[in-house]
């Protein structure tokens, strides 16, 4: 079956995005130099991409205005305002829980979670995930869009690696399975 896989950055104090939605904090302590190995890692085995709207705008609008960042995978993109869809790009007002399930039931590879917040606060609420791979970023913002809702259920996690270059931490997490469950 399917794994549900989020990941996705954060400062060291917990936000995904400044106060107005940016993420040109993004990056390590020397500029250019951020290893990607994690990521070519992660996503051999990844077919499917998940965000929201304000996630995908940002894609189109900030860090990549030219071309699609990830042509080979198929894209959903959960809006209240669908655009026209393409052969890997679709657009859907889907709640995120069902249009996880109703994909994690089909057949392929894993599916990643890119964001935004909400989206990823829903998929913890109804503890869809299954792996979580969080690169924590060397800057404190002090304010923003915080990654994980504090008013949610626990979630019990087991460590599965850690690895830092560039002043970039990068953990790897998955759900702990409950005995007898």
């Amino acid at each position: 079956m399917r794994k549900i896989i989020l990941f996705i950055a954060m400062s060291l104090d917990g936000y995904i995005a400044d106060v107005n939605g940016g993420v040109g904090w993004l990056g390590g302590e020397k500029s250019g130099e951020n290893d990607m190995a994690s990521y070519a890692e992660f996503i051999r085995d990844i077919d499917t991409v998940i965000m929201g709207a304000n996630t995908y705008e940002q894609l189109v609008t900030e860090l990549s205005p030219d071309e699609w960042m990830y042509p080979d995978l198929t894209s959903y993109i959960i809006t209240h305002h669908p655009k026209q869809p393409t052969e890997r790009i679709k657009f859907t007002r889907e709640n995120p829980v069902q249009l996880i399930t109703r994909l994690k039931a089909q057949a392929g590879k894993n599916i990643w979670i890119c964001g935004g917040a909400s989206i990823v606060n829903q998929l913890i609420q109804n503890d869809l995930i299954d792996k979580y791979y969080i690169n924590v970023i060397p800057t404190i913002l002090g304010d923003g869009i915080r990654l994980f809702d504090t008013s949610g259920k626990e979630i019990k996690l087991r460590l599965l690696q850690t690895k830092s270059y560039n002043g970039i931490t990068d953990l790897v997490y998955e759900r702990r399975q409950i005995p007898g469950c």
